[in-house]
Order: C-alpha cells, then structure tokens, then sequence
C-alpha cells in the first residue's frame, strides 16, 4: 500500500466497487453444501473450545501465532519466539530495552493487544463500530514506524493496493471521500442483516478490505473482523478463531478472488473460497488445540511428579499461558508463594522440561522457555 503514484503503472487496476454493496443477489445453490462443510468443521472446533478447562491459557500461543502470520502477509516478519521474548521482558519490568528488539516484532506484539482490546469492548457491550476498529487501529499502530502513519485515524488521501515487484497498482480502494459513507453502510450491515453469519462475515470482511480505511494496518484489522464476527454472532464459544495461515499459503488467490467481486461483482466465488478457508482452518486449528490439550495432560503428570506440590497445575497453567518468561513474573505473578516459585524453576530446568534462554544476571531475571509448546505452534 502506497499514498502516491508515482512510477507506478495503473494499467489492469480494478476500482472500488461504488454503488454495489451489499451484493443484490448471490447463488445460494452453489454455496449450499460449502456452507454445510464450514458449519460443521467450525463447529468441531468449537466443540473443542468448549471441552477444555481453559481455552484462554491453552490457546494463548496460537493467538500470539496468529498476529505473527497476520502481519507478515502485510510484510512483517518477526518470529513466535521473537515477539514473546519481547513480551516476556514487557511483563517483567526489570530494566528492559525496546532497543534490543526489532520493530517488527514490537509490531507484531501491538496485533495481539489491539484484538484482546477489541474483545474486551465487546466483552463490556460495545458494538462492532467505526469506533472499535478505531480504537484497535490506534493500539496496532501504536509505536515505531506505524506511529508514523495516523493511527486510530481514517484515510484522508487516496490509497492504493500495489504489487510492488511489478510496480503496477493492483487495486483503488474507495475515495477518501466517501469513505464515511462506507463505514457507515458496512457497520450497518454487519448490525442488522438477515444473511447466514458465515456468508455475511466473509462478505463484511471483504468490503473492510475493499474501503481500505486507514494508511496502513488495514489487512490486520480486516482479518480480527473474522474473528470478532464469529464470536459476537456465537458461532465460537471463545474468541480463538485464527484465519491468517490459510489466507497466507494461498495469498494470490485471496487477492484475486476479492479484485474480482470490484472487477465483475464475483461475490460468489469470493464467498466459496472463504467457506472453503474457514474449512480447513478448523480443521488445522482442531488439530492443533487437540495436540495442545493432549501436551497438557501429559504436562500435568509430569509436573506433579517433578515438582511434588499443591502448586503444580498452577505452575503448569503459567508456563502454557507464557511459554517464554521471566522468572520475576514467575514468582510474583503465578499466584505462587515465591521461594516455592524460585524452588518449581529450578526443578523444570533440571527435569528437562523448562529451557534456559538467559541466565540470571544482576538486575535482569532469568528467561526460560516451554519448549514443547512452542514446537507445536511455530510456523
């Protein structure tokens, strides 16, 4: 995304669809059976949800997952281990320095709080709104470079989707404007339309991305839309629904199939290939949460035998839920009495199952690693 056009050729660029959402008419016959598909693998997934005792601390790293994936679609690309080293040293509060980490990682970290603030509005009533995404948008941009690029601010210059490796503009989002306009139609829509919630979560998604409304950030902030439509409509139990991968392996298409709904009103065929993404993404986060919820059965023996306390789930419920941290939060954040804290560190890193990323030294706390999570999430 660029603000000007200079050495750039406009040739082949589709233009906003103007005067031609909501789409007038879609061919239900053909999204029958993909619809059934999506439905049903959504909500194995949610069954699974439902099952665990606490999909919040189990499903922890796959959200911080997700913001890595997210944002390297849109050209960031940090590491898992990067951004929670980064928020390990956040938490910990003990002399540490942005300066040692890069700003995409520090970016990376930003995804993660502005979707847990956005839930947290919806949590307290809000509705989805120009508001919300406001709002998260300021959180995403919040620091290094996209401090730069207004966040929390609405577009106020034309801005273009370009390929850049060609140098052609691919796709002219709506005018600065009436963009007003076209929030106002798509937060409306979203409020108040009869349609079935997974068409008219794939279709509100795509018409964010067409509007484009911000500098930058605008592919981020359209992807949590997925996952705040499916939870606030009840299609998922919990707000862990993470879309990012599948649009990542197939990326040109995704691009392709939302140009053509501009280009010659294929709403159908955009609405496909989203069941079909909302498909296989159960089905691969289904997994992954099932081998996640098999690793903490496992976990839990193993820290009982090793640690032989009262404390153990506990300690095992902190390590899930950060699986890179600092030792102070350990022992004053984990509900731990401390000196039994102190004991249970030493005791994992003996046993094999805590890696030791950074020794003690002087003012700085130790860094530890749960391995075994980590290597079931990365990607």
């Amino acid at each position: 995304m660029i603000q000007g056009m200079d050495d750039l050729a406009a040739d082949g660029a589709v233009t906003y669809h103007y005067g031609r959402f909501p789409p007038e008419s879609l061919d239900y016959a053909a999204l029958i059976k993909p619809l059934a598909r999506a439905s049903a693998a959504l909500a194995r997934y949610d069954q699974m949800l439902k099952n665990m005792h606490n999909s919040q601390i189990l499903l922890a790293p796959l959200r911080r997952q997700e913001a890595v994936v997210s944002s390297r679609i849109e050209g960031t690309v940090s590491t898992l281990d990067e951004v929670l080293r980064y928020e390990a040293d956040q938490e910990g509060d003990d002399g540490h320095d942005d300066a040692r980490y890069r700003s995409e990682a520090i970016e990376v970290f930003l995804y993660s709080r502005a979707l847990r603030q956005a839930q947290n509005s919806l949590e307290d009533g809000a509705p989805l709104s120009k508001w919300l995404i406001r709002s998260a948008h300021k959180v995403l941009l919040g620091f290094g470079r996209g401090a730069q690029l207004s966040p929390g601010e609405f577009k106020k210059e034309q801005n273009y989707l370009v390929d850049r490796t060609k140098k052609k503009i691919m796709f002219i989002p709506i005018s600065p404007e009436q963009l007003e306009s076209g929030l106002d139609t798509l937060f409306g829509y979203i409020e108040s339309d009869p349609s079935e919630e997974l068409i008219k979560t794939a279709i509100a998604h795509l018409e964010f991305e067409a509007l484009h409304p911000f500098k930058d950030g605008n592919g981020r902030i359209g992807r949590m839309l997925i996952t705040l439509m499916l939870w606030k409509s009840s299609l998922i139990s919990a707000p862990h629904f993470y879309i990012s991968g599948y649009f990542e392996k197939n990326r040109d298409d995704y691009i392709d199939k939302m140009r053509a709904v501009s280009g010659s009103d294929e709403w159908t065929s955009w609405i496909l290939f989203f069941l079909d993404a909302l498909e296989q993404q159960a089905q691969e986060n289904l997994l992954i949460a099932e081998q996640i919820r098999t690793l903490y059965e496992e976990m839990k023996d193993r820290f009982r035998l090793t640690l032989s306390s009262q404390w153990s789930t506990t300690a095992l419920d902190f390590v899930f839920s950060r699986p890179i941290f600092r030792n102070n939060v350990f022992t004053s954040k984990s509900g731990i009495p401390s000196p039994t804290a102190q004991r249970f560190t030493r005791a994992l890193v003996d046993a094999g199952l805590l890696q030791t990323l950074e020794s003690p030294a002087g003012r700085r706390s130790g860094l530890y690693a749960f391995e075994p999570l980590l290597s079931l999430v990365r990607a």
